[in-house]
């Protein structure tokens, strides 16, 4: 016996064919609908799942070959089974080249009507196999692949979260709070941001910046926290913090830890040359050197240290963009200059919001 929810679709116009059909394969199982032409039968198709069509060939309006087609345009791959007299034999034929799945002449003979709807039955359940195969397959896929996005972000949380602690640590030593390391990635965001640079190079500085003085982490705090002025020897080596940073960040497979190591070891060059390590000048110095050094000078200034008290937002505006006995203009890149110039308002917004 057929599974109960095989669903037949018989259509004739011959209302004693429908009823001796139905009556058949209703009385082997079958679910059986009939329609007594082709445009109720699609209608019909459209709103109830079939698993099989048996039609008529020779029908008033539409045939049994028109049906098939309309049939296959809505789901190509639904059985049909035609019905024809011998004289219709070679549009039957015609019709298996063109889709239908098999074709029995009339008056038809029970046994092998039968035959030929389980047969189709048997095709259509394959069909349906392969279809929720494939539909399990790929929601396997997709919840698989969003497991494995989430376990990556959950990795890449992580991950910056053990660094950023680990540069806290170095950060503690040299100020009373680890708010400077996110004011730093978040002017160095808006800098790359107004500066129009790729929308992943800006993300991974964002990140890269906060590992700007990772070095300081070797240096005594007899000169990182000495509150007077340091010696010329304190000074060198102070400067040191550099090419610490960026020894410790050195070496990785990982885009953004390689630019932490540049922006460690090249946040205190100048544009004009007279910065550190390595005296660089213009762009000899990485973009992201040139972006974090004016941001790390912007915040130097407003922050309170041992050895100075914090500056407004004006007086640091006017220390960059109008130098002073320390700092003047021809040390920063004269595009990030530009860039800070139009949003220099987003600066003091970041360091009020984010001073604790």
């Amino acid at each position: 016996m057929p599974d109960k929810k095989s669903v037949i679709l018989a259509v004739d116009d011959d209302p004693y064919v429908l009823e001796s059909i139905a009556t058949l394969l209703r009385a082997f199982g079958f679910t059986v609908m009939t329609c007594d032409n082709a445009n109720s039968a699609v209608q019909e198709i459209q709103r109830t799942p079939i698993d099989v069509v048996l039609t008529d060939i020779k029908m008033p309006g539409l045939t049994g070959v028109d049906l098939l087609g309309m049939i296959h345009k809505f789901d190509s791959q639904i059985p049909v089974i035609l019905m024809t007299a011998y004289a219709e034999l070679d549009v039957a034929v015609d019709a298996i080249k063109k889709g239908a799945f098999d074709f029995i002449t009339k008056p038809y003979n029970a046994d092998y009507l039968l035959h030929t709807i389980e047969k189709a039955v048997k095709y259509s359940d394959l069909i349906q196999m392969e279809r929720d195969y494939k539909k399990t397959l790929e929601e396997t896929v997709r919840k698989r692949t969003q497991e494995l996005s989430d376990a990556l972000i959950m990795v890449k949380n992580m991950s910056r979260e053990v660094i950023s602690r680990l540069t806290v640590v170095a950060e503690f030593r040299d100020t009373t709070t680890g708010s400077h390391i996110s004011r730093i990635g978040l002017y160095s965001n808006k800098l790359a941001e107004e500066l129009s640079l790729d929308a992943n190079f800006i993300e991974q500085l964002t990140f890269a910046s906060s590992m700007h003085d990772l070095g300081k982490i070797g240096i005594p705090d007899s000169i990182l926290l000495k509150p007077g002025a340091l010696t010329g020897n304190e000074y060198e080596f102070m400067k040191t913090h550099t090419t610490m940073g960026e020894k410790i960040l050195s070496g990785s497979d990982y885009p953004a830890i390689q630019l932490a190591a540049s922006v460690a070891l090249n946040h205190h060059e100048r544009y004009d040359g007279g910065g550190y390590p390595r005296g660089l000048m213009g762009e000899q110095i990485p973009i992201e050197g040139r972006i974090v050094m004016l941001a790390d000078q912007y915040d130097a200034l407003r922050s309170v240290r041992p050895y100075k008290e914090g500056f407004s937002h004006n007086e640091a505006y006017a220390v960059i963009t109008q130098g002073d006995d320390r700092t003047m203009p021809s040390h920063f890149d004269p595009a990030v200059l530009s860039a800070f110039r139009k949003i220099d308002s987003v600066f003091n917004d970041i360091f009020e919001s984010n001073k604790m």
